[in-house]
């Protein structure tokens, strides 16, 4: 798997003005250690984490913790952090060679989706990625047509909107969990360099290719980017 910490966070400020966002305390427990162990709980203990705001912090704390017991790896990214597509492909040399497909998430995601019953699903229709997608409120969604392929992107508050495959009908809005898995094929085939966000290469790759989104509506999840979530993320993630 791959764990996405390498942000500024600077919706999390003031605590991100000394501190990576990563770090950030839920009950006590860093927002990495509480997705480091979320992963192993699922059996997942090959990680990598991609580091670039105060990234001493992070190495400081993965060692003092001797990483958890977990084959964990460190993905530097200087002078700029990479965003979420050239972070992963900063980082495709720790998945060369591997049989089946990995998970990616973002460190400041907290939920109680079943990565199993993701998995298994993924496995039962082999598309090059799958997304964990909930119709929680968000103001921009990923649009997707009634198989669940996906089909668009869309920014509710300024009304931008990206088609990536037309669909005579409706296209369902849904806000994305930051939990995927992606197919290791899918590696050669991104086009894009330097700084860039995975969601592009998502919506590029719809075009041909089967990006399938997975509703898993009914489990928790807080996004712990502003100082209010961290209360509602200590109230349901104890």
């Amino acid at each position: 798997a791959m764990i996405f910490a390498a942000g500024l966070g600077t919706r999390l400020k003031p605590f991100t003005d000394r501190h990576p966002k990563a770090l950030a305390p839920v009950n006590g427990k860093p927002l990495l250690q509480h997705n480091i162990e979320y992963l192993q709980r699922h059996g997942i203990r090959d990680i990598i984490v991609n580091v670039h705001h105060f990234a001493d912090q992070i190495i400081a704390f993965l060692e003092a913790n001797d990483r958890f017991g977990a084959h964990i790896e460190v993905s530097m990214e200087q002078p700029t952090p990479l965003e979420t597509g050239g972070g992963l492909m900063h980082a495709a040399w720790f998945f060369e060679g591997q049989p089946g497909p990995f998970f990616v998430m973002n460190a400041d995601i907290l939920t109680d989706l079943d990565l199993d019953a993701l998995y298994r699903h993924h496995l039962s229709h082999r598309p090059t990625a799958t997304l964990a997608v909930t119709r929680r409120k968000s103001s921009r969604v990923l649009l997707f047509d009634d198989r669940m392929m996906l089909s668009g992107w869309q920014n509710l508050s300024s009304g931008e909107r990206r088609i990536s495959r037309e669909c005579v009908a409706p296209l369902h809005p849904f806000a994305f969990t930051c939990v995927h898995i992606i197919e290791p094929a899918m590696l050669p085939m991104v086009r894009q360099q330097g700084v860039f966000s995975i969601i592009e290469t998502y919506l590029d790759l719809a075009r041909s290719r089967d990006i399938r989104g997975y509703d898993h509506d009914g489990d928790r999840v807080v996004d712990v980017g502003r100082p209010e979530s961290v209360h509602e993320a200590e109230r349901l993630f104890p």
